[in-house]
């Protein structure tokens, strides 16, 4: 039994069918709704009905009698610029053979308290204007392609690990503030005009061999 009529009707097997407003929505999940005649009735959503009814709704209550009385829909809306659909157990929204959008004209957001998992074969994102807060990522994929006009990157500690690192600019300009390190097996620096290496003092040297070769060698 889930419903109890607080004004009993006259017949107790009397089927039920009726509109009424939406007083009072409970924690349990208890609606309280006041019929056109003015009786009040106590009842729950039926599992076809998603939309969440708020105060000031009208609805549609029905059941086989006043024992066993459903909230079967929401008719129309008090407020109807917020809508919300929910559920007490898991969601699923499925196609068995199209596709599924969620649309809006203004914002859409995704939340979630635990963990948000997207897997596709192919994965598309299109807005005018997009944030991302994750407090840790991992990524592991194929490949990866990204077209910018402007990129900036700001943390504390950035590494990378590759097997190849191309890189290719019509302009560089680095700035480091302490100190830079390069190990490398073997290193080829080709300039097509000059090369100026200044420092306050600059070290050259070599365990074997250092080669300075040109048409011209100016010292001093």
């Amino acid at each position: 039994m889930n419903v109890v009529a607080l004004r009993p009707a006259p017949v107790a097997s009397e089927p039920v069918h009726l509109l009424g407003r939406v007083t009072a929505v409970a924690p349990d999940g208890q609606v309280g709704v006041e019929d056109e005649s003015g009786a009040a009735w106590s009842c729950r959503r039926a599992a076809s009905c998603l939309l969440q009814p708020q105060p000031g709704d009208t609805v549609m209550i029905s059941g086989p009698d006043r024992l066993r009385v459903w909230l079967i829909a929401v008719v129309e809306q008090a407020d109807a610029s917020v809508s919300r659909i929910d559920a007490p157990g898991d969601v699923v929204l499925a196609s068995a053979t199209g596709s599924v959008s969620i649309e809006g004209a203004a914002d859409v957001r995704l939340r979630a308290t635990g963990a948000l998992d997207m897997q596709a074969a192919q994965w598309k994102l299109q807005a005018d204007r997009a944030q991302c807060r994750v407090d840790e990522m991992h990524y592991t994929g194929q490949q990866a392609d990204a077209t910018v006009g402007h990129a900036r990157f700001f943390g504390k500690v950035f590494e990378t690990v590759a097997d190849r690192v191309m890189q290719m600019a019509r302009n560089a300009f680095r700035i480091v503030d302490d100190t830079e390190q390069v190990r490398v097996g073997q290193m080829d620096v080709e300039a097509e005009q000059s090369v100026r290496i200044h420092a306050r003092h600059t070290l050259v040297t070599g365990t074997d061999l250092v080669k300075v070769d040109a048409s011209q060698i100016h010292m001093g």
